[in-house]
């Protein structure tokens, strides 16, 4: 299995941002891929997201900063855009389909399941912080119904059994 967990940097690391050489390089790499430096900000946001795990108000004033914006256009951004984080992960987000296709073939099973098992509801964190469970409408993966994205990888034709053998690999992992 090659799902990686996320590593978030806590919020009292994160309240003040600036960037490294490292990531001022994967910057300056990005922007001639782009006619302005303001069609730049969901990558940038993205590499940020991968950097610290999420995305701050230290984070948005920095990315702010480098591509000439305002604060309040990255902050409407990244509220826009369900895909960024804007508070700690936790090391496992599971991103449940909840759309038709997916419910038809089991994913209603499969969301009954994982808030029994893990003792949670959408939005929310086991209190050991390893999983974090979000409805999702349409992972795009219609013809292998169910599916569960699991932080950047996808699981699909999934049942109970298989959620559970994949959730047990994870948790051996911490």
């Amino acid at each position: 299995m090659s799902t990686r967990p996320i590593v978030a940097v806590p919020p009292e690391a994160l309240r003040i941002v600036t960037f490294d050489a490292a990531m001022e390089a994967s910057i300056a790499e990005l922007l001639p891929r782009y006619p302005t430096r303001r069609a730049a900000v969901l990558p940038v946001l993205w590499l940020c997201q991968e950097r610290f795990g999420w995305i701050s108000p230290g984070v948005v004033r920095a990315v702010a900063a480098r591509l000439g914006e305002s604060p309040a256009f990255v902050e409407g951004v990244v509220s826009f855009y369900t895909m960024y984080q804007t508070a700690p992960p936790a090391r496992y987000v599971l991103q449940v389909c909840t759309t038709l296709s997916c419910a038809w073939c089991g994913g209603r099973e499969l969301v009954a399941h994982l808030k029994e098992r893990l003792g949670i509801s959408f939005g929310e964190k086991t209190p050991d912080g390893m999983f974090q469970l979000v409805g999702v409408q349409c992972l795009g993966a219609c013809g292998t119904a169910p599916v569960v994205q699991i932080n950047d990888d996808y699981y699909e034709n999934l049942d109970v059994a298989k959620l559970d053998a994949i959730l047990d690999e994870l948790a051996g992992r911490s």
